[in-house]
């Protein structure tokens, strides 16, 4: 259990006592102190030792180390009253838990004045020590204090310490050790010394202590000093690492992250820093030191400085370099290490002599220190940091290396997520703007105007609008939200939007195509889940149809917004009270639909909830921000197209400024504005047929003549042969009454047929002796576009005539 080195065994009575009670060791001391050999007394329980075997041996609860005077009994049966000091050891790998117990056995008198170990303690200690009277001057100090103040005692001996040091934090410390003159009680004292003429920074602590005479009076202080400047660089670069942890990678902005990266270094770690990177392969592929081909062009993504404007910089932000294969920046990135050049002027001359401007930047500046530290991310080499000196006198040390490697390690992870989060946004972008409609049609219904924007935050969404014309010169607006985001919420979207295109060509109501897609939106919920199981997709839609001839609009909701509307007369924006409707997805809850006048010139506002929905303010205020903002009626300023159009689209920027902060929105926003227009009755002609063959050739007669009020005359002939096999199939085959319906604007001739019977009629392939058959064929052949849709009384078949050539 001793130290194994030579010793006097018999000066100190030592024993050890297990956490039982049982005595384990007995040294020559202990014998001498009572008498006991070690065969005596060892493995017998200590407290047969006491003078008074009912005491207890020990305190409770134990502590870890107690002292104190014990009344043990001498072999001879004497009692003897010894100091002893015991110490518990815990079980450990030197064996069970046990106590040492001591006492020392010889004079312990003080050494006297004139013992060489009383009298060489000052001189030959190794911590810088100084004695200063009570007016705090210097009386003495060892050689240690002299070593580190750089003067002899005798030169300064009778200087206070300010005097001495001379610094500005001298000052501080003379008035902390009056401080303890005064108080009499010690302090530990740690300072930041300024740099000295090599600019190196030293951290000392400062132990003060009351120096007192026999009466307990102070009469000066005793000061120590202690260096420590390794233990705070130490410290500071755990702090550096530590900061960078916290400031690199609060976006996922790839410029943004290295800006953090050089503001994290500057000043802490260097005087300037650059941070340049490799611009991505075309193909996708993360780059590599193998697929790097000398020279490098590297991209200036951010840089820092600690003077103002930033006059080093010979490379702006978004611009590119070549580096030459003998450049510190190309041997880092091929090599994967970092390079240090001590002095640029020197080590890198073959580099700048290449370069006479960089070679006159560095002269200018004084750089006399750099390091090019390669950015590498899990197995992909992404730019280089390069860190320089010019401010500070001292070079990078290794300690410096290596932590600038530290540092720039943490950041390239951060740049490579950024990264891979904006090649995925991209593609979700570019994903998200395939699906949705470049530009929207002009309809003879609305002038439309939209906005898409993107999570600033989130990535891209789901969000989507769509504008789809109908027959009867009919139009569908279509908002709809799919929960969450990325690729696959834009995927989802898509697939929605197709599926909305494909029921609205069917001229399904609003409340059915809800119901379709409601279905649809489940089957997805489905396959997107595993074994079976029902996944995570959702979404919102609204879906609305206007009818320009009847200035009717019938829409339902699915859970989405409602939308918003301006009336022509100059009356407030307002919502529109509609049933709100289940989301998407939960299946078998109904949709109700509702019909609104629009008078022509109302301006319908339909979006998603990322327009309105903020954690700054109400959604009570968002809607009266977004009312506020919608258009008012055009003037006669806009009385064209276009103008109307041009007013639209400021009134969508003026929406999403008024609405979203900034940074941008924290969800994606769709945004769809339309101005309504009417179809004027002199447009629209409408005869009701008798079931009767006969009367078709008098009914083709009064479209004729139509037509020719119309001065459509040229159109007429084909109008005439759509007509008479359209009404003609109707009297055959549908059912009464039976109406016919031309509509005609400046591009387009619709002719529209409806009967009471549901039935659809279909195309089909005549053989050579039917008498029939060949109707609908002749009229598909003669017409843009034809098709059939149901209404409350029946159905109705329609076809449309191009007015204007390329229509």
């Amino acid at each position: 259990m001793s130290p194994e080195y030579p010793h006097d065994d018999a000066a100190t009575a030592r024993a050890v006592v297990d956490d039982a009670g049982t005595l384990r060791e007995w040294n020559e001391g202990a014998r001498r102190l009572l008498g006991h050999t070690a065969e005596e007394v060892v493995g017998r329980p200590a407290a047969a030792l006491l003078a008074d075997p009912a005491a207890p041996l020990l305190p409770a609860p134990l502590p870890h180390r107690l002292d104190g005077v014990l009344e043990l009994r001498h072999r001879d049966g004497h009692t003897v009253s010894v100091w002893v000091l015991a110490h518990h050891r815990p079980a450990g790998e030197d064996g069970p838990g046990h106590w040492l117990v001591v006492t020392p056995l010889e004079d312990t008198a003080p050494l006297p004045e004139d013992d060489p170990l009383a009298r060489t303690a000052l001189a030959q200690s190794p911590c810088a020590t100084a004695v200063y009277d009570e007016r705090l001057r210097l009386r003495r100090f060892n050689p240690a204090m002299s070593r580190t103040m750089g003067v002899p005692e005798d030169r300064v001996r009778g200087l206070r310490p300010s005097e001495i040091g001379g610094r500005r934090e001298s000052d501080q410390i003379e008035r902390d050790m009056f401080r303890v003159l005064t108080t009499g009680r010690a302090e530990d004292i740690r300072t930041l010394v300024s740099p000295d003429v090599a600019g190196r920074d030293s951290a000392w602590l400062f132990r003060v202590a009351p120096v007192t005479d026999d009466e307990g009076i102070v009469r000066g202080v005793c000061l120590t000093m202690h260096d420590f400047t390794e233990e705070h660089l130490a410290r500071k670069r755990l702090q550096l690492v530590n900061e960078a942890s916290v400031r690199i990678g609060t976006t996922l902005d790839v410029a943004r992250t290295a800006q953090e990266l050089a503001e994290v270094c500057v000043p802490t770690l260097a005087d300037f820093v650059s941070v340049d990177l490799l611009d991505a392969p075309e193909d996708g592929s993360d780059p590599s030191p193998v697929s790097l081909t000398l020279p490098v062009v590297l991209r200036r993504v951010a840089h820092r400085s600690v003077t103002p404007d930033v006059p080093e910089v010979v490379a702006t932000p978004g611009g590119t370099r070549r580096h030459p294969p003998s450049s510190p920046q190309a041997t880092c990135l091929t090599t994967g290490d970092t390079v240090l050049a001590g002095d640029p002027t020197v080590t890198l001359t073959e580099w700048l002599g290449e370069s006479r401007e960089r070679a006159e930047w560095i002269r200018a500046l004084g750089v006399h220190s750099s390091m090019s530290v390669p950015i590498q991310a899990r197995g992909s080499t992404l730019g280089v940091a390069v860190l320089s000196r010019f401010h500070r006198p001292e070079a990078f040390t290794p300690d410096d290396v290596l932590l600038a490697e530290e540092v720039t390690a943490r950041a390239a992870v951060c740049i490579d997520n950024a990264r891979r989060y904006s090649r995925e946004r991209e593609t979700a972008l570019a994903l998200q703007r395939s699906l949705l409609p470049r530009r929207l049609p002009r309809t003879a219904a609305v002038e439309a105007a939209s906005r898409y924007l993107p999570a600033a935050r989130a990535g891209v969404g789901g969000d989507w609008f769509d504008v789809i014309p109908l027959s009867g010169m009919r139009v569908a607006m279509v908002v709809g939200d799919v929960v969450g985001h990325g690729i696959r919420a834009s995927a989802t979207m898509g697939r929605l939007r197709t599926a909305v295109r494909t029921l609205a060509d069917i001229d399904l109501a609003p409340d059915e195509l809800l119901t379709h897609l409601d279905d649809l939106v489940l089957r997805l919920s489905v396959e997107s889940g595993q074994d079976g199981t029902t996944g995570e997709v959702g979404a919102t839609c609204l879906y609305a149809v206007y009818d320009p001839v009847s200035r009717r609009c019938t829409m339902a909701r699915a859970g989405h917004p409602p939308p918003v509307m301006v009336p022509p007369g100059g009356g407030p924006a307002r919502s529109i009270d509609l049933p709100a409707g289940p989301p998407l997805g939960l299946g078998g809850l109904p949709f109700e639909a509702v019909q609104v006048e629009l008078p022509e010139g109302t301006v319908l506002g339909l979006y998603t909830d990322g327009l309105v929905e903020s954690r700054e303010r109400d959604p009570e205020t968002s809607q009266r921000l977004l009312c506020e903002a919608l258009p008012p009626p055009p003037g006669p300023e806009a009385a064209s197209p276009d103008a109307v159009a041009d007013s639209l689209d400021a009134a969508c920027d003026r929406v999403l400024h008024a609405l979203l902060p900034a940074g941008g929105a924290a969800d994606d926003v769709a945004l769809l504005l339309a101005r309504t227009r009417g179809l004027p009755a002199a447009q629209v002609a409408t005869w009701d047929i008798p079931a009767d063959p006969s009367l078709v050739a008098a009914i083709r007669k009064q479209v004729v003549g139509q037509l020719e009020r119309w001065r459509l005359t040229e159109t007429a002939f084909t109008a005439e042969l759509v007509v008479s096999e359209l009404v003609t199939n109707a009297i055959r085959y549908g059912e009464r009454p039976i109406r016919l319906r031309l509509i005609h604007d400046a591009a387009i001739l619709i002719c529209e047929v409806s009967d009471a019977s549901p039935t659809a009629p279909h195309l089909r392939r005549a053989k050579t002796y039917d008498e029939g058959g060949r109707g609908l064929l002749l009229v598909a052949q003669l017409t843009q576009r034809w098709g059939t849709r149901h209404t409350p009384d029946g159905k109705t078949i329609w076809a449309e005539m191009a007015l204007l050539e390329g229509w």
